[in-house]
């Protein structure tokens, strides 16, 4: 890496890849996304809500319509061996058999793992499954989670901000907390190559998410069934988890990609705050069995 090109925080220059809206946990549209990277003068962006591509046409149409390159995807949880795996997929065929019936199980089970804590948080504070529901921006398309409860919460006024929910009541070490069901991070990265697309381990050294990370024995697994890259320009690594994960990536055969993670104002990431670099980008798009929006 050469100083000029890259920062701390990745490319100075390139694309945000890992960006949240209105149809899974973020506050902002896709149009909204769509213009804040415009105005941010980034190369391109994706769009990786949970288990969905319900944001990928509105996306489009704001891509399209101020001149900004769009790259498609969503953000899949898994698991491997009992740690949570975050998986971004993107370029994929939306009407793929095996994509489609993924994210019907993993939207179904989000809801009854959804409802099944609020009953339990209903009990020490009141809301209800409505109020959640209320928080949700595109309602049965919105793809729900903890951050529609959290919502809950600082609207009924137990908390200020999401993050103190997330801290507090919504903390997976909270009594009410039930994990996500999840497929195998295998499966993840088998279904999302016979649609056609590219997957890469979303923040995968981020131990604010999992106390036990991906080995290097895990990641190289996945490796081997197909995954095409390493998340390793995000908040939640750290300096030398980033060097490992560099190291594992040229070990591999692996993509480097970045994202800030963005959740318009649900989260304090800020939209660019790390990036991918171009040609990156451009072995993603001659991978994916769909193109480009620019």
């Amino acid at each position: 890496m050469t100083s000029d090109k890259y920062n701390d925080c990745g490319p100075a220059l390139g694309w945000d890849l890992h960006c949240h809206t209105v149809f899974s946990d973020g506050t902002k549209t896709p149009a909204e996304l769509v213009d804040l990277a415009c105005a941010n003068g980034l190369h391109g962006v994706a769009i990786t809500d949970h288990d969905t591509t319900a944001g990928w046409a509105d996306a489009q149409k704001a891509a399209e319509s101020c001149g900004l390159p769009l790259l498609r995807g969503s953000e899949i949880t898994a698991q491997d061996h009992h740690v949570s795996v975050h998986m971004l997929a993107y370029q994929y065929d939306p009407e793929n058999e095996g994509i489609v019936d993924l994210f019907r199980s993993t939207r179904e089970a989000r809801v009854e793992r959804a409802k099944r804590m609020v009953s339990l948080l209903s009990k020490d504070f009141p809301i209800t499954w409505d109020d959640v529901m209320g928080q949700t921006k595109k309602g049965d398309e919105t793809t729900v989670g903890r951050p529609h409860m959290a919502d809950a919460l600082v609207t009924a006024g137990f908390y200020r901000t999401r993050s103190e929910a997330f801290a507090g009541a919504i903390s997976s070490s909270s009594k009410y907390y039930i994990p996500t069901p999840s497929p195998s991070a295998l499966q993840v990265v088998e279904v999302v190559e016979q649609a056609g697309g590219v997957s890469v381990v979303a923040h995968p050294a981020d131990y604010s998410r999992n106390r036990v990370l991906l080995s290097d024995e895990q990641i190289g697994r996945l490796a081997d069934a197909g995954l095409g890259g390493l998340e390793v320009w995000h908040r939640g690594n750290g300096t030398e988890d980033r060097e490992r994960l560099s190291g594992l990536a040229r070990k591999f055969g692996l993509l480097v990609t970045g994202g800030s993670d963005w959740h318009g104002d649900g989260k304090p990431n800020k939209l660019g705050e790390n990036l991918t670099a171009d040609d990156v980008v451009a072995q993603i798009v001659e991978r994916g069995t769909i193109g480009l929006v620019s």
